[in-house]
């Protein structure tokens, strides 16, 4: 089936060292994002992570068009100042490419503890540093009062190449991120959702927005499917509930889990499950592999061309 206005990417997955390379083979593939996203302590002892907006800087240089999706950013971890000072430079160096997918983390609490923070406050201080964010990539001068960030007399200059500034995608599952999206995004990204709980979340934010008298007409829906890709649906739901299961811990039976949030089996099924998604209200697609290493370009070729056809 045909789709007007869809759009797709796909997640970083051959590591930091290759991001340059990467880029380029993702924006030569056809895709309209490359995502990267963070961790600062993952686990204890930590497992392999990276700062997002570094890697996405050194993605900028690589490409001329692809746009640039931090997915997600811990917005926890910054002062406002100084994550606007980052983004809106990145966002001007790459020629106003910069999406900023954000969210509170809280998976593993000792990168909050390390880095000194609560991690039960995880979610005010996203809500206070993303109005500060907004307030301050305008370029105007700007104080801010609130309970975990106070400035006075500050401003960017020069502010971020987009106007009025890069869109803010937030992340997340339940209710309260569904209101910051209204309050402080542009966009909404949830992930491990079926199909059903994304319409109900289209609703949801929907029904928030005419309560808040907010104009959803430009807003952008998006979501993060995972996949994989295998000939049958057994054998791509043990693959994926191996690639996921020490990164997400639910409880009860994982592979029903996988079975229930992410596509499937040959590329044929998979199509059919996104089409569900699409239905249901997601116009911006960024996949994330679910896969052993080794698969993990095979994968992102699959999708490129035998998927993305289907609906392009």
């Amino acid at each position: 089936m045909i789709h007007p206005r869809l759009h797709f990417g796909a997640s970083a997955v051959l590591g930091a060292a290759e991001i340059a390379a990467e880029a380029a083979w993702l924006e030569g593939l056809g895709f309209e994002y490359i995502s990267v996203g963070e961790h600062f302590m993952r686990g204890s002892p930590p497992g392999p992570t990276h700062a997002s907006l570094p890697l996405l800087g050194v993605a900028a240089g690589a490409t001329e068009k692809i746009r640039l999706l931090s997915s997600i950013l811990l917005v926890p971890f910054y002062q406002p100042l100084v994550l606007a000072r980052m983004t809106a430079s990145l966002d001007i160096a790459s020629r106003g490419r910069l999406t900023l997918g954000v969210g509170i983390g809280g998976e593993f609490p000792m990168e909050f503890e390390a880095a000194g923070l609560n991690v039960r406050q995880r979610g005010r201080r996203t809500d206070e540093c993303l109005d500060a964010l907004r307030r301050l990539w305008s370029g105007d001068e700007v104080s801010f009062n609130g309970r975990h960030f106070a400035f006075e007399n500050s401003a960017l200059n020069p502010p971020p190449t987009q106007d009025p500034h890069p869109p803010i995608w937030v992340a997340g599952r339940r209710d309260a991120a569904m209101r910051r999206a209204v309050r402080f995004g542009d966009g909404w990204f949830p992930y491990f959702y079926s199909p059903e709980r994304y319409r109900d979340s289209v609703a949801r934010i929907t029904a928030m927005a005419e309560e808040e008298d907010r104009d959803l007409s430009l807003f952008q829906w998006a979501y993060f499917p995972y996949i994989s890709i295998y000939p049958t649906e057994q054998e791509a739901a043990e693959a994926a509930a191996e690639a996921l299961g020490g990164r997400y811990l639910y409880g009860g039976d994982f592979l029903d889990i996988v079975r229930n949030y992410c596509l499937l089996g040959t590329p044929e099924m998979c199509a059919r499950r996104l089409e569900e998604y699409i239905e249901a209200g997601a116009k911006h697609i960024v996949f994330s592999v679910a896969c052993p290493r080794e698969d993990r370009m095979r994968h992102i070729e699959t999708i490129a061309e035998e998927i993305l056809p289907r609906f392009t």
